[in-house]
């Protein structure tokens, strides 16, 4: 496959692009700081640019099978900017697939199943702005016909990858309270490969 993997320099972002490379697909990134891509492979295309810049997402964008975005809020609205820039670039291009990753907190109350888990204050985070983010992202992707998936880790741990992980369908699998980046690249990444949530949320946590 050709995939373009956008956050490629993030935690979770960086050990996608190293699974994809891994299993040999073609593997573009589009970032703001290309030095910080310490890898050399000749599968890895790596262009300059800003997901906020139309121009530069549709020169990504070019030849891709599937998009997978690993951006985080950064105290910033560049989730909520960027996304209808993407989602505009892949119907320009005939484009289907995309999988985000997003948080546990926009994931349905167990206790409250009409409310979000950030909007009760059941998710670890203090803040609910980053929430409110990815909030708008999942409302964006939900009225578009994308194939999308978005997966929601809860508290993210640097630990090793234990392959072994719970996931549910809207909900954080009961109980969960934190899953490492590395498995949470590996199930990422693994939805290139899989129709099982397509259109849906899901939950990821040990």
């Amino acid at each position: 496959m050709n995939i373009l993997i956008l956050g490629a320099t993030r935690r979770v972002g960086g050990q996608i692009v190293n699974h994809a490379l891994h299993d040999r697909h073609h593997v573009t990134v589009l970032v703001r700081t290309p030095e910080k891509i310490q890898i050399n492979n000749e599968n890895l295309t790596i262009i300059q640019g800003n997901v906020l810049n139309k121009d530069d997402l549709v020169h990504a964008i070019d030849g891709v099978d599937v998009i997978i975005s690993a951006l985080n809020t950064d105290g910033t609205t560049t989730l909520s900017e960027s996304m209808p820039l993407i989602i505009e670039a892949m119907k320009s291009e005939g484009i289907q697939r995309i999988i985000t990753i997003g948080t546990a907190g926009i994931l349905q109350s167990r206790s409250t199943p009409q409310s979000m888990r950030y909007q009760l204050r059941e998710s670890k985070h203090k803040s609910v702005r980053a929430a409110k983010e990815h909030h708008e992202v999942y409302n964006m992707l939900k009225q578009s016909r994308l194939e999308w998936t978005i997966v929601c880790p809860t508290y993210l741990s640097d630990g090793e990858s234990i392959g072994k992980y719970r996931v549910d369908y809207d909900f954080l699998p009961e109980g969960g309270t934190e899953i490492s980046v590395s498995d949470t690249a590996e199930f990422t990444f693994s939805q290139t490969k899989s129709n099982d949530y397509i259109k849906s949320r899901v939950g990821i946590a040990y």
